[in-house]
C-alpha cells in the first residue's frame, strides 16, 4: 500500500504561479512512475505531467511550457511548478504512482485560478 498526500493547492491570479507537493509513504518510491492529473468540475480527469525514476518527463499539451514536474527520491516527493496559470487550470490536482504492485491516488488539492 503506497498512501500520497498532495498539498500546496489553492487560490491564485492569473499570471500567477503555484507548486504542489506529494509525499508517498514507501521507501520504494524511487521505482515508480509519478503522475499528477486534474479534474475540472463537470470534467473528466485528465493526465498533466509524469516523471520516470530515472526523471525523464513528459507533458500535456495543455500545460506544456508553463509546468514542471520533478521528484526528490531522497524524500519521497514529487512536485508540480505551475507558472503562468490560467483560469482553466482550475481542477483538483491529484498525484498518481505507477508501481509494480499496482496503481495508487493522493486525496487531491484544488487549485482556483481567477481574479
Amino acid at each position: 500500500q503506497v498512501q500520497l498526500v498532495e498539498s500546496g493547492g489553492g487560490l491564485v491570479q492569473p499570471g500567477g504561479s503555484l507548486r504542489l507537493s506529494c509525499a508517498a509513504s514507501r521507501s520504494s518510491f524511487s521505482i515508480y512512475i509519478m503522475n499528477w492529473y486534474r479534474q475540472a468540475p463537470g470534467k473528466q480527469r485528465e493526465w498533466v505531467a509524469s516523471i520516470t525514476s530515472d526523471s525523464s518527463t513528459n507533458y500535456a499539451n495543455s500545460v506544456k511550457g508553463r509546468f514542471t514536474i520533478s521528484r526528490d527520491n531522497a524524500k519521497n516527493m514529487v512536485y508540480l511548478q505551475m507558472y503562468s496559470l490560467k483560469p482553466e487550470d482550475t481542477a483538483v490536482y491529484y498525484c498518481h504512482a505507477a508501481t509494480i504492485v499496482g496503481t495508487y491516488w493522493g486525496q487531491g488539492t484544488q487549485v482556483t485560478v481567477s481574479s
